[in-house]
């Protein structure tokens, strides 16, 4: 048997084979061209050859299969070529479902897309009982459906409705749940996974099968009804225009289902024409940039082991949530113990709903420790402050702390807006201080803006990044200046959805403009939801530091004391912590007018970050703005979007909107870079 690049193989004596996947040169396997060139080169001798069986595993120690080779499909010009690419891939993962032996998939870890549907290729399906082992078909996000058998394979085992929810949602699911729903046969402890899939490969036992609902459900009848209902509850959260993929999915199981020859071509079809889709190209783009600030965490570095959070109001309580969530033990201090207690309520609700189990949990809560006194400060490998914007109260506080911290402790600061400069020097080494900014919430929100002062050591800034990295958070480096890059960009769009009531634009159009551009919610219910008071301070700091004028409505409604979401009222009225609709009517008001005012004050900034080098090249740009801000990633980020739909255009109207309304739409001299170079 000769050797492979990305393949191990292992005959046993039981007359087993393993084919152990490693692809080569990557931290964790993915499915390429050369990856099934080689599987088909292996099931072509074992057809030959039957074995007793076969077991497909991973030898990485990272998970079983990432997914596909998202780069492969970055070089698709046109729809043969993604037709002929999705196709073989089928082809490969048809002859491993056909070969005549029993075949196993023993999944050691994550396993998604292409991975799962080289899973669901198997007769069997066996998984790591571990809380890291997750299962998912996550194309959806790349704009496109499952390829390789995917849509087909997984109705074989798995209710119709859950099956069609796992693809339009891409979510994964733990072992359990698969187990429960048909998608796994087994889920068993790392001791007994070799020898479980060894058995069941010898004793052939009944293949999984759909529960005989499905059968209703799959009926031709009921397809197109069923169908309906899923494009309803699709359309909540996605309009076709911006995400056609889930629609194409609800599309290519109502009319080819039945036949699996006509089921697996129908697939291929619908993916090979997403591939080439605008959507599609620029979500590959958000997927790679996610790589992109994965990769500058450094390699095999010390772990962190205890991070001490100072300020236990909602920030630093869900950063100690996070942190505790990814395995770190926490020490959360406060002078309030009665903050303390509501940020440990929120943890255990957080994990409640999370890890289910009552161990699972408890071994959570277990390592989240009230901590009044700080006396987790001098055995912390990571401090964190996390306290209100106040200068003269953070650097107060460092000068207090950092006789106790660990000398070589990283000490962090969570502020959203203040320069580093403004507060390094209160630490007799001011090389040390790094900013941590994370988002609200803490728990959805994937970026982290590494700050860096002037004077912040490299190797400071390095370990933040690792930090970050190890929390599973995304490190976008930033340079310390007034809100760094998202409230810098996203302030002047959220003060101009303010100004625009001012002057008797109702809400519901202000946020209808800006979710019709692709925004995920509104600017006038963010403001509501992260909190006015919090808003207009960083606000009135920006304001300050970039010469523009605040809305008077921001002003009013704070000194009410309606501060949005959390007191009930707002701009909005809020209701056991949901929006109540205004009853004002937006059609007869200018949509698109509106959307320029919102969004030309958003790009415009983001092309003056982009002069000023707040960040270090477009592409962080827009994976900071995209993992920050939620902005709309079927565009690609703000440079992107500006490219894709011509800079001499939107120069044009913001050039209008200048003249109308006055400097703060200036435009950036940057702008005429990148006209030049469109």
């Amino acid at each position: 048997m000769q050797e492979y690049q990305h393949w191990k193989i292992e005959e046993h004596p039981t007359g087993i084979v393993w084919l152990g996947m490693d692809v080569d040169g990557a931290s964790a396997n993915v499915v390429s061209t050369a990856v099934l060139s080689e599987l088909n080169q292996i099931l072509v001798h074992y057809s030959k050859n039957l074995p007793e069986g076969i077991a497909i595993t991973s030898l990485k120690d990272k998970g079983f299969v990432a997914g596909a080779d998202v780069k492969e499909f970055t070089k698709i010009t046109n729809h043969q070529e993604a037709l002929e690419l999705v196709q073989y891939g089928q082809s490969v993962f048809n002859q491993l479902d056909n070969i005549p032996c029993p075949t196993i998939a023993v999944i050691n870890g994550f396993c998604m897309g292409g991975g799962l549907e080289m899973a669901l290729s198997c007769d069997y399906r066996i998984a790591l009982e571990d809380p890291k082992t997750r299962l998912s078909l996550p194309e959806v996000r790349l704009g496109i459906h499952p390829g390789y058998g995917g849509t087909v394979r997984i109705l074989r085992y798995m209710n119709p409705l859950i099956a069609m929810d796992m693809m339009l949602t891409g979510r994964s699911i733990n072992t359990s749940y698969a187990k429960k729903v048909g998608l796994i046969d087994e889920a068993v402890p790392q001791r007994l996974l070799n020898n479980v899939a060894e058995k069941m490969l010898l004793s052939k036992p009944k293949k999984r099968q759909a529960p005989r609902i499905s059968k209703l459900l799959n009926n031709r009848l009921v397809r197109p009804l069923v169908a309906i209902q899923m494009r309803k509850q699709v359309a909540k959260k996605a309009k076709p225009e911006h995400y056609p993929a889930p629609y194409a999915i609800i599309e290519h199981w109502q009319k080819n289902y039945g036949d699996e020859a006509e089921f697996l071509h129908g697939e291929a079809e619908s993916v090979a024409q997403l591939s080439t889709n605008k959507t599609t190209k620029n979500l590959v783009r958000v997927f790679l940039l996610q790589d992109e600030l994965k990769s500058l965490a450094s390699e095999n570095v010390d772990k962190v082991n205890h991070v001490h959070i100072i300020g236990a109001g909602v920030m630093g309580g869900d950063i100690a949530t996070w942190c505790v969530s990814q395995g770190l033990l926490v020490t959360l201090q406060d002078l309030n113990a009665e903050s303390l207690a509501r940020a440990k309520s929120r943890a255990h609700q957080y994990f409640k709903k999370r890890l289910k189990k009552r161990l699972l949990i408890k071994s959570a809560m277990d390592r989240f420790i009230l901590d009044i006194n700080g006396d987790g400060i001098s055995k912390a490998d990571v401090v964190i402050e996390a306290i209100f914007e106040n200068k003269d109260v953070k650097r107060n506080l460092y000068a207090s702390i950092e006789p106790k911290l660990k000398e070589d402790a990283l000490i962090a600061t969570n502020t959203s807006s203040i320069e580093i400069e403004q507060l390094c020097d209160a630490i007799s080494d001011p090389t040390r201080l790094v900013g941590l900014h994370f988002f609200n919430p803490v728990t959805k929100m994937p970026l982290i803006e590494i700050v860096q002062g002037e004077q912040t050591n490299q190797v400071i800034s390095q370990r933040a990044i690792n930090f970050a990295k190890q929390i599973g958070k995304l490190p976008l480096p930033t340079k310390s200046s007034p809100g760094f890059l998202v409230n810098r960009i996203l302030t002047p769009y959220m003060v101009e959805a303010g100004l625009l009531y001012d002057t008797g634009t109702s809400i519901a159009a202000i946020d209808q403009a800006a979710k019709k551009f692709g925004m995920p919610m509104g600017p006038v219910e963010l403001a509501d939801t992260v909190g006015l008071d919090i808003g207009l301070h960083v606000g009135e700091l920006l304001s300050q530091a970039y010469n523009y004028n605040l809305p008077n409505s921001f002003k009013t409604l704070v000194e009410a004391d309606n501060l949005g979401r959390k007191t009930g009222q707002g701009f909005y009225t809020w209701k056991n912590g949901k929006k109540v609709k205004p009853k004002s009517k937006s059609s007869a008001e200018n949509i698109d007018y509106i959307q320029n005012r919102l969004m030309l004050r958003f790009l415009n900034e983001a092309v003056a970050c982009l002069r000023e080098k707040v960040v270090e090249d477009k592409d962080h740009l827009d994976a900071g703005i995209i993992f920050g801000t939620g902005f709309a990633p079927f565009l690609g980020g703000p440079l992107n979007y500006i490219e894709s739909n011509g800079a001499r255009a939107l120069y044009e109207t913001l050039e209008s909107l200048h003249n109308q309304y006055g400097k703060r739409f200036e435009p950036d001299p940057e702008w005429q870079s990148l006209i030049n170079n469109s």
